[in-house]
């Protein structure tokens, strides 16, 4: 019991006493599907919100469905600079037409695709925790070797719980109202380039869970300007599926972002494709007036004077433009 008790005090000397992950512009989670590794801030307040459209055709039902959707998204830094809690959701209207003789039937889904309330927690930012290696001013070949710290990623740890209610058409037959997701997310820094990835286990207690990876590397071009690539991998019993996304973000000012995406897919079990555009704003009430230098150039996510000369950063969502 004392070990127990001792445990909980450094967990909770640690959240408290954690170096500040505030950021001097707004780090949106859009325009692409996955999280980035490090929070919003603490008392940081995101609003982010899209809508999208699309098309899905499936050759073994020959039916096609034309697709209409609003994601949306709340993000709150809690307590601590590295914890956040979040919520993200779709609402979804779909039209699907089957051929029947020489006409066609019509099939109209409306409601809630998704909503998923979780929170993200940082448990290693290779910034604080891994010493920058020192020039050598004897060797310019030591100088010259490739730096093992920026091959170290910042890492975090997210769950979540999707929840639906009423009879909703989105759901499959006997899945439960409250299903867990969990995520591994890890974030490397090099410069002006970005790489995430978010490895997922979703509603994996349901008899048929979903298991997943995103893979997402962001390149700003000027310090307001920047686009991403995305692959997305699904592998589950009921749907699985490669996505490819790309697409931008424009900064004005340092809390509003808008951001255009578009996604295909490789198959015809439904070949796909959507394209999607939203908004981001922040709320900034964070009281810390220190925060860390970042010592990558170019950080997307934790660092705001680095975040000004490179601008927007993606971190998080699904192919309708939500986070499922």
């Amino acid at each position: 019991m004392h070990y127990l008790k001792v445990g909980i005090a450094f967990i909770f000397l640690g959240i408290f006493s954690a170096n500040a992950q505030y950021t001097e512009t707004i780090n949106s989670n859009r325009p692409g599907e996955s999280q980035g590794a490090y929070a919003v801030g603490k008392n940081v307040l995101h609003l982010e919100a899209g809508g999208y459209l699309g098309n899905d055709k499936h050759s073994l039902f020959n039916s096609d469905t034309d697709i209409l959707g609003a994601s949306y998204g709340l993000r709150y830094g809690f307590l601590t600079e590295i914890l956040e809690l979040n919520f993200f959701g779709s609402f979804q209207d779909q039209v699907t037409s089957v051929p029947v003789g020489n006409g066609a039937d019509e099939f109209r889904t409306t409601n809630f695709r998704s909503n998923t309330i979780g929170a993200k927690f940082l448990v290693f930012d290779p910034g604080i925790s891994v010493k920058e290696r020192k020039v050598n001013l004897y060797s310019w070949d030591a100088n010259q070797r490739i730096n093992l710290r920026s091959l170290i990623p910042a890492v975090s740890v997210y769950a979540g719980a999707n929840f639906s209610w009423w009879e909703n058409p989105y759901m499959f037959e006997g899945e439960s109202i409250i299903s867990p997701k969990a995520a591994l997310i890890t974030q490397h820094n090099w410069g002006r380039w970005v790489l995430v990835m978010n490895f997922i286990a979703d509603k994996f207690t349901e008899e048929y869970p979903s298991y997943g990876g995103i893979f997402t590397l962001t390149h700003a071009i000027t310090p307001k300007f920047a686009v991403f690539g995305e692959f997305q991998t699904y592998i589950s019993d009921l749907y699985a599926d490669d996505l490819v996304r790309g697409g931008a973000a424009y900064l004005f000012g340092k809390n509003f972002q808008v951001d255009i995406s578009g996604l295909v897919n490789f198959k015809d079990t439904p070949s796909r494709w959507q394209v999607a555009a939203g908004v981001s704003y922040r709320f900034d009430f964070h009281e810390d007036d220190e925060y860390i230098e970042d010592t990558y150039e170019g950080d997307r996510n934790q660092r705001g004077e680095e975040l000004e000369e490179t601008g927007f950063y993606k971190e998080n969502e699904d192919d309708d433009g939500s986070n499922e």
